[in-house]
């Protein structure tokens, strides 16, 4: 029971995550990008930023993550639709595909719908109890008269 419960998850989680990332995996185009640390200027602290070019125009955008590491002039890779580059992200598995937001609802989504699930169907009450105790499987016919 606990395999199928957990392979029924991952298939679910691995479809949500394929078909809502945006920019659009299957819209969205790729493009090399470089970090530069520029100076936000709400916190006035240093933060890597994915510079880019697009049709002469150039565009940053915000590379920071949890458990991301980017050093000064690394090479990275951006997915961005054409209509709004502004909106880029980078192409990494830890960011774009899975985050930790997501990762973490789900996994309490599981967990809390399985103890639902457990709690409902641990105590039976005595009238289905013994309604299943008291059941007998009819005698098939093999063929059909």
């Amino acid at each position: 029971m606990y395999k199928g419960l957990i392979f029924l998850y991952v298939v679910c989680f691995s479809l949500y995550i394929f078909y809502s990332r945006e920019p659009d995996y299957f819209d969205g185009e790729t493009l090399g990008a470089t970090i530069h640390y520029r100076l936000d200027s709400a916190t006035q602290q240093k933060i890597p930023k994915a510079v880019f070019e697009v049709n002469t125009k150039q565009y940053a955008v915000d590379a920071s993550y949890v458990f991301r590491n980017l050093t000064e002039n690394k090479a990275v890779e951006i997915i961005y639709h054409s209509r709004h580059p502004e909106l880029a992200k980078i192409y990494n598995f830890w960011g774009y595909w899975i985050t930790w937001g997501e990762l973490l609802t789900s996994i309490g989504l599981f967990i809390a719908l399985f103890q639902v699930a457990v709690t409902v169907t641990k105590n039976p009450t005595a009238e289905s109890l013994l309604e299943q105790l008291e059941y007998k499987e009819e005698k098939k016919k093999r063929y059909d008269d």
